[in-house]
């Protein structure tokens, strides 16, 4: 990480839903502390609504967000990659990170609907709020 504030672009297939609230919640939590950046794969061609709902429920906003394809310069300003999901691949990061996130999907368990879109929120939740204290904790 660099002495200015680490830069973390989140990354899953479509752009739509798990990056997008990676994003929002990174953002929401460190502030201008962290550089956020989210990307897809394979971007869709809206943000998922549900996702959109599950963080306006905790006041966090994704106005004006949309989805986007990775770029190679969004992996070169990064400090860190977070692909969250199986789906999602970067391919030569060229010495930046890359974590992979497996998030939990309640649809296996047959949650669906808002209900599974609330547990997969407070799972990247979690995650995030751990990465926020690992990158204040290297800064």
């Amino acid at each position: 990480m660099t002495s200015t504030a680490p830069s973390v672009l989140f990354v899953c297939r479509k752009n739509g839903g798990k990056s997008q609230m990676a994003a929002g919640l990174m953002r929401h939590v460190a502030g201008d502390a962290v550089h956020v950046a989210s990307a897809g794969t394979a971007p869709g061609s809206a943000l998922n609504a549900q996702s959109v709902e599950s963080l306006g429920e905790l006041g966090i906003s994704l106005d004006g967000e949309q989805p986007k394809a990775i770029t190679d310069e969004m992996v070169r300003d990064a400090d860190l990659i977070v692909v969250l999901g199986e789906e999602a691949r970067v391919e030569d990061p060229a010495g930046t990170p890359v974590e992979t996130w497996i998030t939990d999907e309640p649809s296996l368990r047959g949650i669906e609907g808002m209900e599974r879109m609330r547990l997969v929120r407070d799972d990247i939740r979690s995650r995030v709020d751990e990465l926020h204290a690992r990158l204040l904790r290297d800064a």
